[in-house]
């Protein structure tokens, strides 16, 4: 059992993808997991990452919604745990304290391996992430 937290970030880049990976995610702050992320993005693309840096992860990231795709399922890369596919941000009609008003949606898919995570934890770890995007300051509190 893994104790730590090894994310992997899906990039794509000219030949395919790649996934590298921030270790011990679960240590860092959030301004330096995106600073990382935006330098292994830079740095894939320009076929600049070192082995070390693509391999170890136990939960992947994935986001297509910067394509504009809304809905997507990604297969999980062995030996993650699970992946998270991040669909695009849509305005839609939504109901908030008994009124229509416009919203933004995302659709998020989990796909965990059942040998490491039962779908009961996967829907908590959803459920959790929900209400992070719906009121980010609890990230911080």
């Amino acid at each position: 059992m893994n104790h730590h937290i090894h994310i992997g970030v899906a990039v794509g880049v000219e030949d395919g993808l790649v996934v590298p990976v921030i270790k011990f995610a679960d240590s860092e702050s959030l301004h330096s997991i995106n600073t990382m992320v935006r330098d292994f993005a830079v740095r894939a693309k320009s076929k600049k990452l070192r082995p070390d840096e693509i391999e170890g992860s136990t939960f992947t990231i994935s986001n297509l919604g910067m394509f504009g795709i809304n809905e997507f399922t990604s297969i999980i890369n062995q030996p993650n745990s699970a992946i998270l596919s991040v669909g695009s941000i849509r305005k839609k009609p939504v109901v908030i304290d008994d009124k229509i008003t416009i919203g933004n949606t995302m659709k998020l898919t989990l796909a965990c391996d059942h040998r490491t995570i039962d779908g009961v934890t996967g829907s908590l770890f959803l459920q959790t992430l929900k209400g992070y995007l719906e009121n980010p300051v609890t990230i911080l509190v």
